[in-house]
């Protein structure tokens, strides 16, 4: 009997396994949807902290936290990043931004933090 996730879990055909086994499998995961500047990435770019990495160029969350009434200063303003960083857990755990700026479960949730 087949185990159930082994090594060719989801690949049904040949081509899929060869694919996947002797190319993919070995390469690093890459995630071309963020907001980190390409340059940052080329560069190898190291963080000084969460708050960089997590909101220094996402629009998205820029958007939510502001339908959630959060001031500009700590949104790109001029507070610490330990302060944007609470303003946006804060917004994450407490707010709900008004239903007409849309869905923002992909972009903002917070169980994808």
């Amino acid at each position: 009997m087949k185990t159930f996730m082994d090594k060719d879990f989801l690949l049904q055909t040949e081509t899929a396994k060869k694919l996947y086994n002797d190319y993919a499998a070995t390469t690093p995961i890459l995630d071309y949807h963020c907001h980190i500047n390409p340059q940052e990435i080329y560069e190898d770019r190291q963080f000084e902290n969460i708050t960089q990495v997590w909101l220094g160029g996402d629009h998205y969350k820029w958007r939510f936290m502001r339908s959630c009434g959060v001031d500009e200063h700590f949104i790109t303003g001029d507070a610490s990043d330990k302060e944007k960083f609470l303003k946006w857990a804060e917004a994450c755990s407490t707010k709900t931004p008004p239903r007409k700026y849309g869905s923002f479960a992909t972009s903002a949730s917070p169980s994808r933090i």
